[in-house]
């Protein structure tokens, strides 16, 4: 795997796994962003991040997954659990974590500022398992709209 079968990936159709059911709209006379920052303070992003990490282990059970956790310099393949925990619960933000699934035919990626996941071009099955297990976490899978 390199940094250009990300890039690749990211021309792909995509869905994204995220504590909200759907986009919100630029309009919105809610308070997206003050919200936003509420679910990325400490406490509350470990606790998505925990979420986040038992959705990838299961996951993980079905797919192979090679992952950079440091934006495609470095691929580990089928990381042990405890080295994806630490790296997804770590306090420091660091950018982006990638996962390819089953030799690179979709990709998740997971910047550790958001609060959201991508998924690049999942298969049928794949977005079959994800939007269960992201349920199962409390967590919503949704494709944009077109634009």
């Amino acid at each position: 795997m390199t940094q250009e079968n990300i890039e690749e990936m990211l021309e792909k159709p995509y869905w994204i796994v995220d504590i909200l059911p759907e986009r919100v709209p630029k309009d919105s006379p809610g308070r997206y962003f003050a919200i936003e920052q509420y679910f990325l303070e400490e406490s509350r992003i470990l606790e998505l991040r925990r979420k986040q990490l038992g959705m990838l282990l299961r996951l993980n059970c079905y797919c192979g997954f090679t992952v950079s956790f440091d934006a495609g310099l470095h691929w580990v393949m089928n990381p042990a659990p405890e080295e994806m925990e630490r790296r997804l619960l770590q306090k420091e933000r660091v950018g982006d974590i990638h996962i390819m699934i089953d030799g690179g035919k979709s990709m998740i990626a997971l910047n550790l500022d958001d609060t959201y996941m991508t998924v690049y071009d999942p298969t049928e099955r794949i977005l079959e398992l994800l939007q269960s297990l992201a349920g199962a976490e409390g967590l919503f899978t949704w494709k944009p709209p077109a634009d």
